[in-house]
């Protein structure tokens, strides 16, 4: 198998396997859907203590206005603006709670039942200063703050990795 195959396929292999698995709020592999499509560019980074420093959720890069949708069911238990900046806050049940910071607009309102997949807000610019735009995306599990990746699904790698064609020798 000529060598940049035999580099393309463990590539794949790496991207498909890598990672170990993530419990979500059922215990099985996380199962909700990512609010935005996005890399991840900031890492979740709990506090030592309840008001120390640490980055309580994850950063995922976004246009703004980007559609943000509900990653499950639940209902919005705040939308509005916390110091001048746009927040939503939806209860998932079973001790789960999300929230989507730094937005430019918001599309529901507190109180409303919202399913999977329905547009919540539009993302904002993100934290001050931070570049690219971004989403901020936070989940708490009785009320401490978790890694949202352990109830995010795994994003798909189909659309992300491309094979080159296999050439005869001396074909270019």
């Amino acid at each position: 198998m000529p060598r940049r195959m035999r580099l393309v396929l463990s590539l794949a292999m790496v991207l498909i396997a890598s990672g170990p698995a993530r419990v979500g709020a059922a215990g099985a592999a996380g199962n909700w859907t990512w609010p935005v499509v996005g890399p991840v560019i900031r890492i979740f980074e709990p506090p030592e203590t309840s008001f120390g420093p640490g980055h309580r959720g994850i950063d995922v890069a976004a246009p703004i206005g980007t559609p943000v949708v509900a990653p499950a069911p639940g209902n919005v238990t705040f939308a509005g603006a916390v110091a001048g900046e746009l927040f939503v806050t939806v209860d998932h049940g079973g001790g789960l709670v999300s929230t989507y910071s730094w937005l430019s607009a918001i599309l529901v309102r507190k109180g409303d039942v919202v399913h999977e997949g329905v547009t919540l807000a539009l993302s904002g610019p993100g934290h001050t200063g931070v570049v690219p735009s971004h989403l901020h995306f936070g989940v708490k599990r009785d009320g401490s703050y978790i890694d949202p990746l352990s109830v995010l699904s795994p994003l798909s790698v189909v659309g992300l990795i491309r094979l080159a064609p296999i050439l005869a020798p001396g074909e270019t």
